[in-house]
């Protein structure tokens, strides 16, 4: 596939109304924009970050589950540029290892991203509360910061925003503006896992964010519409980081149906307007498969069958629509627990799926007392079921979690 291919890559729909996966594979007279393209070094794809002056290998290192410091070096050396991590990753040791690995290393031969989350957010609307501050915000960068060993974080986002409201909460806004003229954060983003065309809206709307770090896969029913989003954004400006790249990590609860990682990440990267990603790596292997993505986009025609027959499957890849949540006579957090669910049987990451449930106080089966649910999943997925499932492992001990 042509890098102009690919450019036209997902003008529309890749996955069409019947489910099969077609290229548009336009030709002719085509407007390449700045912000998408594309740059060739040595094997390695590059693209650069919107408007800022990052230019990043298409593939980064999101390094959420890696406790390795090894593997941190081998990325390092491999190839790798740019690692994401956040405060809340791994209670602080996540920064704090990373911090330990890169001081070894010219600061400027890496760049790194950390999220900091609000004070605190309405669990029923994903609004900030008013008691969210300025100051709050600061301290926690300030922490990660000390973890890091570093003066300053080349992007800076606010963490896991729903809504259109908190995305644009001044207080939020002041304290990003703060810390890069203070020189804490060279740009200043927000990241987003639900509600995404809404909340990147406000990000364009704001004129604040120069960064915007977006759940975005084949998955994703309403991927037709983030396309549109995503290019308004890139068209803007605003540099565009993918994740939730897996779709889930696998199409079922057992094992035996994975997401062809290398199909999926490929589907996301032929969008140019996607600058780069951030795959979670937790050992060697997935490494030196990551890497290989950067060299080619080209997809082999046992990827293409993948995403064909994907396309058909329920997976585990919750919207987050929140349909369900509306309809059900308790209002629990359903697409939290869903989500949970997906770390649980995607991903295999247990303590990550109790983690989520802690966070939204599921202690039991919540549903034990109602004889019929209301809640209506769009996708089809038995949810009664489903967080009966899941709930189990708020009771688990961590020590039997991997």
């Amino acid at each position: 596939m042509s890098n102009l291919n690919r450019r036209a890559f997902l003008k529309t729909s890749v996955l069409g109304a019947a489910g099969a996966f077609v290229a548009n594979r336009l030709t002719g007279a085509e407007k390449i924009t700045p912000v998408g393209r594309e740059m060739q070094k040595g094997k390695v794809i590059k693209r650069q970050l919107g408007n800022t002056d990052i230019e990043l290998p298409i593939v980064s290192y999101g390094v959420m589950e890696a406790k390795n410091p090894s593997l941190i070096k081998a990325a390092m050396e491999t190839g790798f540029q740019h690692f994401d991590t956040a405060h809340v990753y791994q209670r602080g040791n996540n920064e704090k290892m990373l911090g330990k690995v890169l001081k070894e290393y010219p600061r400027k031969s890496f760049t790194i991203a950390t999220k900091v989350p609000p004070e605190e957010k309405d669990r029923e609307t994903g609004h900030l509360k008013s008691g969210t501050t300025k100051k709050a915000f600061l301290d926690k960068l300030d922490i990660s910061l000390e973890r890091l060993q570093m003066d300053y974080v080349d992007i800076l986002y606010v963490h896991s925003i729903s809504a259109r409201q908190a995305a644009l909460y001044e207080p939020i806004l002041d304290a990003l503006k703060t810390a890069k003229k203070q020189g804490k954060a060279r740009y200043i983003g927000l990241s987003t896992h639900k509600n995404e065309p809404e909340v990147i809206q406000a990000a364009i709307d704001s004129g604040v964010y120069e960064v915007i770090l977006t759940a975005y896969n084949f998955k994703q029913d309403h991927r037709d519409q983030m396309n549109k989003m995503i290019a308004k954004a890139a068209d803007a400006g605003i540099g565009i980081v993918g994740m939730k790249s897996m779709a889930g990590g696998s199409l079922g609860k057992d094992a035996d149906k994975p997401v062809d990682f290398k199909a999926a990440l490929k589907w996301v990267l032929n969008n140019p307007n996607v600058h780069t990603t951030i795959p979670g790596i937790i050992n060697f292997e997935h490494l030196r498969q990551n890497f290989s993505v950067m060299e080619h986009l080209e997809l082999t025609p046992e990827e293409e069958r993948f995403l064909s027959m994907a396309s058909a499957e329920k997976g585990l890849y919750c919207n987050g629509c929140e349909t369900c949540k509306a309809e059900c006579r308790k209002n629990l957090p359903i697409p939290e627990m869903m989500r949970a669910y997906m770390y649980a049987y995607g991903y295999r990451e247990m303590k990550k799926a109790k983690q989520v449930l802690q966070e939204h106080d599921i202690r039991d089966n919540p549903c034990s007392d109602c004889s019929i649910c209301t809640a209506r999943c769009v996708k089809g997925f038995d949810v009664p079921s489903k967080l009966a499932d899941i709930s189990r492992i708020s009771k688990m001990p961590d020590d039997f979690l991997v």
